[in-house]
C-alpha cells in the first residue's frame, strides 16, 4: 500500500479547515437542507471507509442528511440495480462503470441545470468539468452537454514485472515501445525440448487464462488507430483501414502471436496459471494490469520483488494512448432527493473530497490538480501519468462485448478463423447490439 498522502491545498488537514472549505464549494449551490434526508449510495468494489471521511465533513455542513453506502460484490451489483431500478426500490446514487452511460443513462438524473440557473457563480458547469477533470471522464461521462457522474479517479492499464527475472536475464529496464517488449520476451522465455513452457515472458495472448486479456487487445487496438466505432456511435467499424492499413486486424494478429508456438515471441498457452497467480508464483515475468492489483500482489507474496511500468507503445508513435477503467458516482432518476445527491456528489469529487478518497483507496485520482501530487507517489505515479492519456470507447453492452471479443482471441487461437474474418464476425455481432439499441437515449 502506497505511503505517499495527498494534502488539501497547502498541506491543510485540519477538520475545522475542511469543513470551512465544503462550506465554500457548496454554498453556491443553493441553500440548506431542512427536512431529514436519507440518500441510500451503492457500490461495488469500493469499502465504505474510502468514504468515510467525505461524508462526514458533508453531514458537518448538512447534518440533516444521512448517507448509507452498501457494497455488492461485482458479480451480482449490475443484476442488483437493475432489478432495483425496475421495481422502483433503488439507491439515490450509484458507481456506474466508465463504459455503462449507452446502456444506463434512462437510469440516470443528469446534474440538474435548473438548479445552476440564476446563481452568480454557478458552481459545475460542463467547461468546469473540461478544466478539473481527465479528458477521459469527459467522453465517458458526459453527453448533449451534460453531465451524468463525476468522476473520484481513474485507473489504466500498467506494466507489472518482475524485477528479479529481468536482473537474471540482464535487462536493466521495462520496455517503452512494443518492439522492446517483443525482445525482452524472447529474453525472458524459457521453453523446453518438448515445446513446453519453463518460464513465461509475458500473459499475453490468450483470454480465460489472462485477467482482463480482452482490455489488452483493445488498448493495442486503440494505440494502432483503430476506430472502434463511427463518429455517430451507430456501428461497429474494428475491420475499417485507418491509413490504407488493416489495423484492427493487425493489433489482433499481434495479440494472439504470443500464444502461436510458430512466432519468435511465443510465450504463453492455455496450459498456463492465471495470469496473476502465474506472476506471483514467478512463472511469468511481465502482465498487465490495474493498480488495485498492487495489494492482491503484496497480500499473496510480501517480499515479491516486482515494480510497474507504464504499458509499451508502438514505436515513434508521438502521442501516448492508454487504457481508461474506473466507476464513477451518479444519481438515480428515481431518486426523491436528486439535488441533496448531487450536492454530495459535487463535494466528494471535489480536491478535498478526492483528496479523502484516494487516500483511503490508494487510487489514481481523476482530478488534474491532485494527479500533479501523485506523480511522485511510488505505486501510483506510473497510473497517475498514464490517467493523462487514458482512452476507452463507446461500449454499447460491456459485458456483452467482452464476451464476443474473448471468443474472437479463441477463434484465431484454435484456428478456427483468421484473424481478418474474426474481426469481421465481432464487427458484425457488436453492430447487432447496436442496432437493437437504436431508439434509446442516444
Amino acid at each position: 500500500m502506497s505511503q505517499t498522502k495527498l494534502l488539501i491545498i497547502g498541506g491543510v488537514t485540519g477538520l475545522a479547515v475542511v469543513v470551512l472549505l465544503l462550506f465554500l464549494v457548496l454554498g453556491s449551490f443553493g441553500g440548506g437542507v431542512q427536512q431529514q434526508v436519507t440518500l441510500q449510495f451503492w457500490g461495488t468494489f469500493d469499502d465504505l471507509s474510502f468514504y468515510n471521511s467525505a461524508i462526514s465533513a458533508f453531514q458537518k455542513v448538512y447534518p440533516n442528511v444521512k448517507i448509507i453506502y452498501k457494497s455488492f460484490p461485482f458479480e451480482d451489483y449490475e443484476k442488483e440495480l437493475v432489478n432495483s431500478f425496475a421495481a422502483g426500490t433503488g439507491p439515490d446514487i450509484w458507481l456506474m462503470h466508465n463504459t455503462w452511460l449507452p446502456k444506463h443513462a434512462d437510469k440516470i438524473q443528469p446534474l440538474p441545470q435548473e438548479v445552476l440557473k440564476g446563481e452568480k457563480n454557478p458552481l459545475f458547469t460542463i467547461k468546469d468539468f473540461q478544466d478539473q477533470f481527465l479528458d477521459v471522464t469527459l467522453a465517458d461521462l458526459t453527453q448533449n452537454s451534460q453531465i451524468y457522474a463525476l468522476p473520484i479517479y481513474v485507473d489504466t492499464l500498467g506494466l507489472y514485472y518482475n524485477k528479479d527475472l529481468f536482473n537474471t536475464a540482464g535487462i536493466a529496464s521495462p520496455p517503452a515501445t512494443w518492439d522492446e517488449f517483443n525482445n525482452d520476451v524472447k529474453k525472458l522465455t524459457t521453453i523446453d525440448q518438448r515445446g513446453n513452457i519453463v518460464k513465461s515472458g509475458a500473459a499475453i495472448g490468450t483470454a480465460e487464462n489472462i485477467n482482463r486479456s480482452t482490455d489488452i487487445l483493445m488498448l493495442l487496438m486503440l494505440q494502432s488507430g483503430v476506430q472502434m466505432t463511427d463518429s455517430a456511435h451507430r456501428s461497429a467499424t474494428f475491420s475499417q483501414q485507418v491509413g490504407g492499413q488493416n489495423v484492427g486486424e493487425t493489433a489482433l494478429q499481434y495479440y494472439t502471436s504470443f500464444a502461436d508456438p510458430a512466432k519468435s515471441v511465443y510465450t504463453w498457452n492455455g496450459q498456463q496459471h492465471y495470469s496473476i497467480d502465474a506472476f506471483t508464483e514467478g512463472n511469468v515475468a511481465m502482465m498487465f494490469n490495474y493498480s488495485h492489483q498492487i495489494a492482491t500482489l503484496r497480500s499473496k507474496s510480501a517480499r515479491f520483488n516486482f515494480g510497474i511500468a507504464p504499458v509499451p507503445q508502438i514505436t515513434g508513435t508521438p502521442v501516448a494512448v492508454n487504457f481508461a477503467n474506473y466507476w464513477a458516482p451518479t444519481v438515480s432518476k428515481q431518486s426523491a432527493n436528486p439535488v441533496v445527491a448531487w450536492k454530495f456528489l459535487v463535494y466528494l469529487s471535489s480536491t478535498q473530497g478526492a483528496t479523502s478518497y484516494v487516500n483511503a483507496s490508494d487510487r489514481p485520482s481523476a482530478r488534474r490538480d491532485l494527479i500533479e501530487q501523485q506523480k511522485i507517489d511510488p505505486d501510483l505515479g506510473v497510473f497517475a501519468v498514464q490517467a493523462l492519456s487514458a482512452r476507452s470507447w463507446y461500449q454499447i453492452d460491456n459485458s456483452a462485448i467482452e464476451t464476443i471479443f474473448a471468443e474472437m482471441i479463441d477463434n484465431v487461437n484454435f484456428g478456427r478463423m483468421s484473424a481478418r474474418d474474426a474481426l469481421e464476425a465481432v464487427e458484425s455481432e457488436v453492430n447487432v447490439l447496436m442496432t437493437r439499441a437504436q431508439g434509446g437515449s442516444f
